[in-house]
């Protein structure tokens, strides 16, 4: 009876593992093995055609001397300022659909388009909006009796002008995050609030902020990461890096070190360092989520 047992838990564990065979094997063919290979390639100065030929460290040190790597750097940062600005609307949208008003359900359909919608056609739709002359913003613009600059080859509104456009398409994707978390929060917790005489902001404050936590912090972490590697906004609305290389990113850069001058060593380097940099800030995301639950505890 045992040994019958055993083949048969064999026989199950065999299917398992062929079940999971195929994922695991696309991980390792088109993920670890790349990884391994770029990462070696950092250390060279292979070109995607010829010979690599290992040269140390001379990558990262002309890293650290690459003024446009560093700009690259600054404006792949300073467009994550868009993450918080959308947590937020995001989450003021949730809690307005969720008060039961008409046509809630149409709303969640309007709010969802742009984030179904393919990224290369939004970028062009929002080009078309930016134009100086005859865009959308600057003729809504122009009833209030303001110019709009011509947003896209100013080096001063091209990023704002593109955390605008990333807000607006990630907007309908945490709004049902945070619309599904608090949907989730027991109605038992408001109405015991209330009883106590708490207000509609303490309410908020220590009711839903805290319930929505573990969506909050799920929302930084993809949006830091997918923040890190913005590169088909910028190669279509701005394809030669905007005004003053104002509107690069790290991975636009290194896709024109890569396959616009066949650098490939150099943007394998860069590649590096981009996948420590998100790395290390999750990283940190996951010690402070930690921390701020404990101290909650």
């Amino acid at each position: 009876m045992k040994a019958e047992k055993s083949k048969l838990y064999r026989k199950e564990g065999l299917y398992g593992y062929l079940f999971i065979a195929a994922p695991v094997i696309g991980f390792l063919i088109f993920s670890m093995i790349p990884v391994a290979y770029s990462s070696y390639a950092a250390f060279t100065d292979w070109d995607g055609l010829s010979q690599m030929n290992f040269i140390g460290l001379e990558n990262f040190k002309a890293l650290l001397h690459d003024e446009y790597f560093h700009k690259a750097m600054f404006n792949t940062i300073f467009l994550m300022i868009g993450i918080p600005i959308g947590i937020i609307l995001s989450l003021l949208l949730a809690m307005g659909l969720n008060r039961g008003i008409w046509a809630t359900s149409t709303f969640r359909v309007i709010y969802y388009i742009p984030v179904i919608s393919s990224i290369a056609a939004i970028a062009i739709l929002w080009q078309w909006a930016f134009n100086g002359d005859y865009g959308l913003i600057n003729q809504f613009l122009g009833y209030f009796g303001i110019e709009g600059p011509n947003w896209l080859s100013d080096k001063d509104t091209v990023k704002p002008g593109l955390i605008l456009m990333t807000v607006w398409k990630g907007l309908g994707y945490t709004m049902l995050l945070y619309l599904a978390a608090i949907q989730s929060v027991p109605k038992t917790y408001y109405e015991a609030a209330k009883l106590d005489g708490a207000n509609a902001f303490q309410i908020f404050r220590h009711i839903t902020l805290p319930m929505v936590k573990p969506v909050t912090f799920f929302i930084v972490v993809t949006s830091i990461i997918g923040g890190a590697q913005v590169f088909t906004e910028i190669n279509i609305m701005t394809p030669t890096g905007g005004p003053e290389y104002s509107s690069a990113t790290v991975v636009f850069y290194i896709w024109e070190k890569a396959f616009g001058n066949f650098q490939l060593g150099y943007a394998s380097a860069m590649a590096m360092v981009l996948g420590i940099f998100i790395f290390v800030v999750t990283l940190i995301q996951f010690k402070i989520n930690e921390k701020t639950s404990y101290d909650m505890d």
